[in-house]
């Protein structure tokens, strides 16, 4: 079965259940990494299914990723603050406050060990109003600044295998945008990578020919989308997906984040789940 017919598969394996809310997907050195965000916990699973709670993260663990010589990455939402895991435990790398206007989410770790790191922008449990916000650039010293502005609810993030385009969903702008990334890490050449009518991009992830699996909590299901808007490739889940990331062995497994809901005072059921399918197509560039 190609990835270039579009059809929608609703046949997905459970690898976990039993949590909150999992986000922040990430492959990485054979295991699959995520935080389950109200929970306050990130965590590895193995495709055996066995778990490690890696950190606890009082803030509400988000965005995940890895510095050059291998210390994790983890974005703190509700102090907004950038942390590493080092041997000693979670230490301080920037504080995003001055920049980012509320809760912190998503982000993506590039090669150098940038982080860029997005935004809700406003209080969405509280049922304020949508307004734009910024995508915060971290430098692996800890240096912030402002990478890109007038974005609505920047979310998942990817980086080309180049290392030269950035593609970020904006969640409460229903489309998938790219920039050019400069050799100093900063942004231009704004465009619209991709219209997605009647979702919400979440996370995402790229694969070897260009597509971007979007998770669309209001869709219910994981698009594979090409750049233009072509949606390739549909699969289904029973609550609302997340979060996506291709892994495992040969980098065919789509790992899916699921839950039945998405605000903290919902989510003590634990309905939250680590699903997964096999795709044709292997994932690439990063996280």
């Amino acid at each position: 079965m190609s990835e270039t017919d579009s059809e929608t598969v609703s046949e997905t394996a459970v690898l976990l259940d039993g949590l909150r809310f999992p986000e922040g997907p990430r492959w990485h050195d054979g295991r699959l990494w995520f935080s389950d965000m109200h929970d306050r916990k990130v965590i590895a699973v193995g495709l055996d299914g066995r778990t490690e709670v890696v950190v606890e993260v009082a803030g509400q663990p988000s965005g995940l990723g890895w510095t050059p010589d291998g210390r994790l990455l983890v974005v703190s939402m509700l102090d907004r603050r950038l942390l590493r895991l080092d041997a000693e435990g979670l230490s301080e790398v920037a504080d995003l406050t001055a920049l980012a206007s509320f809760h912190c989410n998503d982000m993506v770790v590039d090669a150098q060990g940038r982080a860029y790191v997005g935004n809700f922008g406003f209080d969405l449990d509280g049922g304020a109003d949508p307004c734009s916000t910024t995508l915060v650039l971290v430098h692996p010293d800890g240096r912030c600044q402002v990478a890109a502005e007038d974005l609505r609810f920047p979310n998942g993030c990817v980086i080309t295998p180049d290392g030269r385009t950035l593609i970020v969903g904006e969640s409460f702008g229903a489309c998938l945008t790219a920039f050019d990334i400069a050799d100093d890490g900063t942004l231009s050449g704004r465009r619209e990578w991709a219209r997605l009518e009647a979702a919400v991009p979440d996370g995402i992830c790229l694969d070897a020919e260009g597509g971007i699996w979007v998770a669309s909590p209001v869709s219910g299901c994981v698009l594979r989308v090409r750049e233009g808007g072509q949606v390739t490739r549909k699969i289904a889940v029973d609550h609302q997906a997340f979060a996506c990331m291709l892994g495992g062995r040969d980098r065919r497994t789509l790992f899916i984040c699921t839950a039945a809901e998405s605000n903290p005072d919902k989510t003590g059921d634990r309905r939250g789940r680590i699903e997964t399918v096999t795709v044709d197509v292997p994932g690439t560039g990063l996280p």
